[in-house]
């Protein structure tokens, strides 16, 4: 897992990394940052698998800066860490569905419970299987294979997500985090908060309506409706 390690304090960053040296073969740290800022950088140049991230950067909230970078990119996989025991922000990792919470002075134990629930989430988002020329989803009562050029667009439902076809749509048993980090990147483009779209199958494009109209190789079109910036986030793709 690609990871970075933010913590304003020299000592407990030090404490830190030496406990993770213990992680080497599972782990590549890539980073490490000592404020909000720095923090907000490395995180967009390098895109980590794994976060661990202190509550307070300087005075700043942490919180902020992960509903900040959400803005743009799927969050990696976060660990808090802090020298207190504050509800709020107990809540507030719980909102962010972040992997732990970690208490400074960060024991043994506690870090390796916490790595093993980070390493099962890694590896449950890996990429499965496909059957030849199509990819696989887990529905509520089968499985799914679809060719990717009969896929137009995944709609966020909650934990959940809907798949949109040229021949109707599914209710699959995967977030949009969890397929924008499966699915190639050159093809399915996380637009928005919302919404990933097939930039194979984009056709016509009408920003002031907010419309995306997707079409299939025989012809069959389906409309979506994006946000003001998922438009503005596809128009860039598309031109890209």
């Amino acid at each position: 897992m690609k990871t970075i390690v933010v913590e304003d304090e020299r000592l407990p960053r030090l404490s830190l990394l030496a406990k993770l040296e213990n992680y080497r073969q599972e782990l590549d740290i890539v980073d490490t940052c000592d404020s909000y800022d720095s923090a907000r950088e490395s995180i967009l140049r390098h895109r980590p698998d794994l976060l661990f991230l202190d509550i307070q950067l300087q005075g700043r909230d942490a919180i902020q800066l992960l509903e900040e970078l959400r803005q743009t990119i799927s969050l990696p996989y976060v660990i808090f860490t802090t020298a207190y025991s504050d509800r709020e922000y107990l809540l507030s990792a719980i909102k962010l569905q972040a992997v732990d919470y970690l208490l400074k002075p960060i024991g043994r134990e506690d870090l390796a419970l916490a790595l093993a629930k980070a390493r099962t989430r890694f590896l449950e988002s890996a990429p499965r299987p496909e059957a030849p020329g199509k990819l696989v989803f887990k529905a509520v009562n089968c499985t799914l294979f679809v060719a990717t050029d009969e896929i137009a667009a995944f709609r966020a439902e909650g934990n959940y997500a809907t798949l949109l076809t040229f021949g109707g749509e599914d209710l699959i048993l995967e977030s949009l985090l969890s397929l924008e980090r499966r699915l190639d990147p050159a093809c399915f483009v996380r637009v928005d908060r919302s919404t990933i779209v097939n930039l194979h199958t984009v056709y016509r494009l009408h920003p002031q309506e907010r419309d995306c109209c997707l079409q299939s190789a025989d012809g069959r079109t389906l409309h979506v409706k994006l946000s003001k910036t998922g438009m503005e986030n596809l128009l860039r793709a598309t031109e890209n």
